[in-house]
């Protein structure tokens, strides 16, 4: 279990998959970035949210979402869309000189189209067509190639958690991060909040007294926000579902939410959407939402995303969790409650309730999901990637908007 079949980039990273990125950087085109992945082939569309009022670090972290989804390792292929040319009119961080700059960056094969030289809407929406297949045309010559486990960068998320999130489910995704962080590889883990009560164990592998600092600073600003609108955040959180669950206290739910991290020294403390600097395990400072983080996760860099779910409070007839807001990664459900896969098998990747169930060892159940994984990256679709749905996506965004 130390290779896998991906798509190599020239930064190192290999993607599970091999998309064309169709990436409009005003908000008027993403009209024709959703028309023509509609009548293409193998394209994912970003659909940029509105710059206007935003505050500048806001607009930034728009900025690093679209920057690091160009250099996610699944995308092969980039084709911005801008209005025009010249930068004037943008916010100056924001203009069409820098994202193209980016792109020429990536190595990748790249075109952009301009909506003033290119004849209007109609023609807008040709030239983008155009272009679109002639670079999925280039892409479309990329071969899967052996690739090493270091290459590989992977992101969790955890929802619904209920004990066995904590007993079973949690450990079992950190034990497969281990073996990756292990072999030179690299992993995310996030949700501020719900290190609160266990911050301190997450400080203590920190690689350095800076980033042990990063750690705790980043969980009181979360304190401290709560305070600062009058609430406290432990009867926030544990939502109503994880107590319904059987969750009782805040610091309960994180000791359970850290274990999904492994044992890896933490290398750094990273920004919503921020690409790491090297290899190994990296916190990330955000929320907990889960139509934001698979997406950060995504534009941090990586090639496979999983939502672990404990599902405690699962009805008898779930609806089907079809989320998928990574854009352009295989993103997967696994869970550690026998009775929530039982319920919904259609929608769960993998079941590691195991653990609980008949004994089986967290260390040998993080085996059979790296194995899962890896069969994933070498082009095995996840259950929501059979489906064409997405919800709406929400970038972390701390600001007003003024």
């Amino acid at each position: 279990m130390n290779t896998f079949l991906g798509y190599m980039r020239p930064n190192g990273q290999a993607g599970a998959r091999n998309y064309v990125l169709l990436m409009p950087i005003n908000r008027s085109l993403n009209f024709v970035a959703a028309s023509v992945k509609k009548m293409t082939n193998n394209t994912r569309h970003f659909e940029i949210p509105a710059e206007t009022g935003r505050t500048e670090v806001d607009r930034e972290v728009i900025v690093r979402t679209m920057i690091g989804l160009m250099n996610n390792a699944n995308v092969g292929g980039i084709v911005l869309l801008a209005t025009k040319p010249a930068t004037a009119s943008a916010y100056k961080n924001m203009g069409a000189d820098r994202f193209e700059a980016e792109a020429k960056k990536t190595g990748k094969p790249f075109r952009i189209v301009y909506l003033t030289e290119s004849g209007g809407s109609y023609g807008v929406l040709g030239e983008t067509l155009k272009m679109t297949r002639e670079v999925l045309l280039e892409v479309s010559n990329f071969r899967r190639t052996p690739c090493p486990l270091s290459s590989l960068t992977l992101g969790v998320k955890c929802g619904t958690s209920d004990a066995t999130s904590g007993i079973a489910g949690n450990p079992c995704v950190g034990a497969a991060f281990d073996r990756v962080v292990e072999a030179g590889g690299t992993a995310f883990f996030s949700e501020t909040t719900e290190i609160i009560g266990a911050e301190d164990l997450v400080a203590a592998r920190a690689r350095t007294p800076e980033v042990a600092k990063a750690i705790l600073d980043a969980a009181q600003h979360w304190e401290d926000k709560a305070k600062s609108t009058g609430e406290d955040i432990r009867e926030i959180n544990p939502i109503p579902a994880n107590i319904a669950a059987g969750i009782s206290t805040l610091e309960e739910k994180s000791l359970g939410a850290i274990a999904k991290s492994g044992h890896a020294p933490i290398e750094g403390v990273l920004k919503y959407a921020e690409r790491p600097s090297g290899h190994g395990l990296y916190f990330v400072d955000s929320w907990m939402s889960s139509l934001s983080l698979p997406l950060c996760f995504t534009a941090c860099g990586a090639a496979i995303v999983i939502y672990q779910m404990g599902g405690g409070a699962m009805p008898q007839y779930p609806m089907m969790p079809a989320i998928n807001p990574t854009v352009v990664s295989p993103f997967l459900y696994v869970t550690g409650n026998a009775q929530a896969y039982s319920r919904s098998p259609d929608n769960f990747d993998f079941d590691s309730s195991g653990i609980m169930t008949r004994a089986e060892s967290i260390e040998k159940e993080g085996d059979r999901l790296l194995a899962h994984l890896l069969e994933v990256a070498s082009g095995s679709m996840t259950k929501m990637e059979t489906l064409d749905y997405a919800e709406q996506l929400e970038l972390y965004m701390e600001g007003p908007v003024l």
